[in-house]
């Protein structure tokens, strides 16, 4: 599997993007509008977040979605048109019917997303000029395709893209995607955007099934703020320029599918590891539970507690909140039987602290990459959570933040 970085949403053979900047960010030196193409049908699949509020362009994109042929994603950044009742949703449908007449394809082909702001309308002058603009600027270039990646982003500070080559039946298929996410993430399907294309070709069921599972290692195994947003959608285009078929239980969908984990996995731990403030990747790893389930919960209640982030922040290696926020998780634990490793040092073991050098672990935590591991001794339940940490530049972000 060879990983491509650069120019990744249109890696794969048959898609081309466009990205301008039409005046609904402030900033006239960044992209607001992106448009992702595949140049022949194609299947789709897509989740949505599970946020009961949710924004105009998730409920049009769920209808589209459910038919299965997704050809095209519409994204704007700047305003997520999220609680902006009956107009907002007629001016997603809108914007579906002003893409469509410049892709020439259905307006049934194309996804709608937005992000940025809650509560403001669109300025639909701006969204008409962005989408013709788009529209007229496709092609597929590497230079293209990170446009595209630059076009999704709000409070991130960097691109996030990825893509991967594999050979399947002698032939390569290609897998590429970007993301945006720093804030309002949680571990709650989908917490941010993004958007998959793939040569392959692969029915809409079974890419849906792929789809899933690789969020469910993935994107639902994330957290920033335990915020889930409205706008949450991760969505994938599948072609079948590359000529390969993928099929149910085959060795040719086993191979698919560890080449979209990779890219599901790599765009979520870019979100974490570009969290708002953020200065540490986390990854929690809980073994020895009863069950994964429990395992999940013990390790989102870490990794979502201020208390541990913030000690996290200040390199201080406090494992004190770290076993009381996997003790209040709502699962039965065995003091006596549980160990607590910080970045591969025992801390804690069998319910009483080590006699470890505290200094040496702090040292330690000076990395950007901090690990725990939490032995519970209870069975062969396994998962990992990633997060990171919790800053004075994140309050400082998100208090000027502003509506």
């Amino acid at each position: 599997m060879d990983v491509i970085t650069t120019g990744c949403i249109v890696a794969p053979k048959g898609f081309k993007a466009g990205a301008v900047y039409c005046g609904i960010k402030t900033r006239e030196d960044s992209l607001d509008l992106g448009i992702v193409l595949s140049e022949c049908p194609s299947t789709g699949a897509a989740l949505f977040t599970t946020n009961q509020i949710y924004a105009a362009p998730v409920k049009y994109s769920i209808i589209t979605a459910q038919k299965g042929c997704i050809r095209s994603f519409v994204v704007n950044s700047g305003n997520a048109n999220a609680c902006t009742g009956e107009q907002g949703y007629k001016d997603a449908v809108e914007m579906a019917r002003i893409a469509s007449g410049c892709l020439k394809i259905s307006p049934e082909e194309i996804l709608i997303a937005s992000t940025g702001i809650i509560g403001r309308p669109l300025d639909m002058d701006k969204i008409t000029a962005g989408i013709k603009g788009a529209a007229a600027s496709l092609g597929n270039t590497p230079a293209h395709g990170n446009n595209m990646a630059r076009a999704i982003m709000t409070t991130d500070t960097r691109q996030k893209d990825v893509a991967v080559r594999l050979k399947i039946n002698g032939k390569d298929v290609t897998i590429g995607g970007i993301t945006k996410g720093a804030g309002m993430i949680a571990p709650n399907m989908a917490t941010m955007l993004c958007f998959i294309t793939t040569d392959a070709a692969v029915p809409a069921p079974l890419l849906n099934e792929c789809l899933r599972k690789s969020a469910d290692t993935s994107f639902n195994r994330i957290t920033i703020d335990g915020h889930t947003s409205t706008n949450d959608t991760v969505a994938v285009i599948a072609n079948g320029a590359s000529g390969v078929t993928i099929s149910p239980n085959s060795s040719e969908m086993k191979l698919f599918q560890q080449g979209l984990d990779y890219v599901a996995g790599y765009l979520a731990k870019a979100i974490v590891r570009d969290g708002e403030g953020a200065t540490k990747f986390i990854q929690i790893d809980v073994v020895g539970a009863r069950s994964r389930a429990d395992a999940v919960k013990i390790a989102r209640s870490i990794a979502d507690s201020p208390l541990v982030k913030t000690a996290i922040n200040g390199e201080d290696p406090n494992w004190g909140r770290i076993v009381s926020a996997a003790g209040y998780a709502g699962v039965a634990l065995d003091e006596s039987k549980t160990n607590l490793y910080i970045n591969e040092i025992l801390i804690f073991s069998k319910g009483m602290p080590t006699q470890n050098n505290l200094d040496v672990i702090s040292a330690s935590m000076k990395a950007g990459d901090i690990n725990l591991r939490l032995e519970l001794g209870l069975g062969d339940g396994a998962d990992t959570v990633w997060t990171c940490d919790l800053s004075h530049e994140y309050v400082t972000i998100n208090a000027e933040y502003h509506t």
